[in-house]
């Protein structure tokens, strides 16, 4: 009898448990000697959702992987866009805007080199279908030589410095080259067969893969695929299923497509090429998105789509598809434990970790404190003093809290899991600023002593309150915080005579300096994490009372981030950008985020 190992090369394995990611591998097969069963891994396709964009869009134009993607231009409501996002496997984050506006438009290169090419601003009829060339260069645009042909619904793909335009409306059959200086008219032979526009595309200058779109000439979707060789065009097998502004990623022998419009229905389907057919996927989009055909990032194994249009609607939506031996679990935000006491009209105060947090003051239950196991919260005793809008830091069982109102008291106090006790007071009052560190390297950041408020800092070294010699660039109530004592982070809040703010401002221990900017200008958010590492959630902002929307810091840039469950205000916030807690405000229930999670996906096989 041929055994397993003859057939396959390999042998079935004896474990004691089932193997980790970095040692699985596809046809893997073990018994478990626990569990006394055979099995094997099995490849999952599937997509699952990332962070939003920060503006929805459809007909943008994207470049890069999945985990270090970007998104450009793209049509709104109106006008047209020329906003640019990057992506870094979470969530996006602002950068620089291209020169002109448009959708519609071909794409190119990485995320630190990309090119965007054509398209149409059609809410500046002076521009119109355009032939201007960009390139960026990892923070902004820089206007270069223009194509030979003005085209919208372009298609296109390969580098910054080599790379392929084809189709588009006006009707055009010519292939257009790159070469990072200039654009050349290909030869007829370079002639696309069929004049689509719409179309989906992607893979390099001299290998290429078209396929999908719609005829200049009318009609609604078609299902032609064409393969690029770098000087000629060839027919491959069609898709199955007729399309248009379908998305794409990959290379041209291994490509999926997913979503588009026929013009009815819109699809959901994803197919994948091998390098000779087109079969369909059992992944499909969440919804039905028309993404654009420029609107495909990563490979075929690995993709990322962003934005796109339903049949009602232009989206800010981001899915990640992933063919692999690991099961993802995106991150995400869940409800947790009631609250003994609501806290709703005023920020409360926060310490410790996800599973283990203490939420203490907060209006109109000024004085209590309550402690949470990761499922159930416990009434704990109460505060010497009564109060709102107060700071706190450290960890369930070793805890702070300072300053507050009514007024801008300067009473601070320690909690040992126990009680609360009076130490040494503040040297300023303050109220509605913001807290980070330990019971016994704490920091107070800005605040409220009346107006326009506090730009010092204040230290705790378990004992007594110093003033720092630093001050932030302005004083602001109503600000989040993440970090210690020495590696401080505050962040959005309320500037009086100016308004909500976006500001981060960095603090080393003895002065303050500016960070990226929040996406939203927000106030009574709030906050956790570390200087490099932090997470800013709930809130308002100026459109409206409370906010679902999160953001992750990293060191430099905002970012979007999974939403909360429900819209929020006024709460506290404690844990890390993983593993965070919310609590009190506006809604009864404490909030859990849990980072995204990835495991081998083993079948278990019967046997005769």
């Amino acid at each position: 009898m041929t055994t397993y190992k003859e057939i396959f090369g390999k042998q079935v394995k004896n474990l004691s448990s089932d193997p980790t990611l970095d040692t699985s591998t596809e046809g893997q097969i073990w018994f478990n000697t626990t569990s006394g069963t055979f099995k094997s891994l099995v490849q999952i396709k599937a997509w699952s959702a990332g962070g939003s964009l920060t503006t929805a869009r459809r007909e943008a134009a994207g470049t890069g992987t999945q985990t270090v993607g970007l998104v450009f231009g793209g049509g709104l409501p109106n006008p047209d866009t020329a906003s640019t996002e990057e992506y870094n496997g979470v969530g996006f984050s602002v950068s620089g805007n291209m020169n002109t506006a448009r959708e519609g438009h071909g794409s190119a290169g990485t995320q630190t080199a990309a090119l965007g090419y054509g398209g149409a601003d059609y809410s500046t009829p002076a521009i119109g279908v355009t032939n201007k060339t960009e390139e960026y260069g990892g923070s902004s645009w820089t206007s270069v030589n223009n194509m030979n042909n003005s085209r919208s619904y372009t298609s296109g793909f390969g580098l910054q410095t080599a790379a392929i335009a084809v189709g588009g409306n006006p009707p055009t059959a010519t292939t257009e080259s790159y070469d990072g200086t200039n654009w050349t008219n290909l030869s007829a032979p370079s002639n696309v067969p069929s004049i689509t526009f719409t179309s989906a595309s992607c893979g390099t200058q001299t290998a290429g893969l078209l396929f999908g779109g719609g005829l200049v000439s009318g009609g609604g979707g078609i299902a032609t695929s064409n393969d690029w060789n770098g000087s000629a065009w060839t027919n491959t097998p069609n898709l199955n299923t007729a399309r248009r502004r379908l998305g794409a990623a990959g290379t041209s022998t291994h490509a999926i497509g997913f979503g588009g419009y026929a013009p009815n229905p819109t699809y959901s389907q994803t197919e994948e090429y091998d390098g000779t057919t087109w079969t369909i996927s059992s992944a499909s989009l969440a919804g039905l998105i028309r993404p654009g055909g420029n609107n495909g990032l990563g490979t075929a194994s690995a993709a990322l789509t962003a934005g796109g249009q339903t049949p009602s609607a232009i989206v800010d939506t981001t899915q990640e598809y992933n063919s692999s031996l690991n099961a993802i679990t995106p991150a995400v935000w869940s409800t947790g434990g009631a609250m003994v006491s609501l806290r709703k009209d005023n920020n409360v105060g926060g310490a410790g970790t996800k599973n283990a947090g203490l939420a203490f003051g907060g209006e109109p239950n000024a004085n209590l404190s309550e402690s949470y196991d990761g499922s159930s919260w416990s009434e704990g005793n109460n505060l010497t003093t009564a109060r709102e809008t107060l700071m706190g830091c450290g960890t369930q069982a070793a805890a702070l809290a300072f300053g507050g109102s009514p007024g801008a008291t300067v009473v601070s106090e320690e909690y040992n899991g126990t009680s609360w006790s009076e130490g040494n007071d503040l040297n300023t009052g303050r109220a509605a600023g913001a807290g980070a560190g330990t019971q016994t390297a704490g920091l107070a950041l800005m605040g409220g002593n009346g107006s326009p408020g506090n730009t010092a800092a204040e230290e705790y070294d378990g004992t007594s309150w110093t003033t720092s010699p630093g001050t932030a660039s302005v004083g602001r109530k109503q600000l989040a915080a993440a970090g210690t004592q020495t590696a401080g982070l505050g962040f959005g809040g309320y500037i009086p005579g100016t308004g909500f703010t976006n500001a981060t401002e960095e603090y080393d221990g003895s002065s303050f300096s500016t960070g990226g900017a929040l996406i939203t200008a927000k106030r009574t958010l709030a906050g956790c994490g570390t200087l490099t590492a932090a997470l800013a959630f709930t809130g308002q902002t100026p459109a409206g009372p409370n906010s679902v929307t999160t953001e992750l810091y990293n060191g430099t840039n905002w970012s979007t981030a999974p939403s909360l469950v429900t819209a929020n205000n006024k709460s506290g916030g404690t844990g890390t950008t993983s593993d965070a807690l919310g609590f009190g405000g506006y809604v009864p229930n404490a909030a859990e985020l849990t980072a995204e999670t990835s495991a081998v996906t083993a079948s278990t096989l019967t046997t005769s």
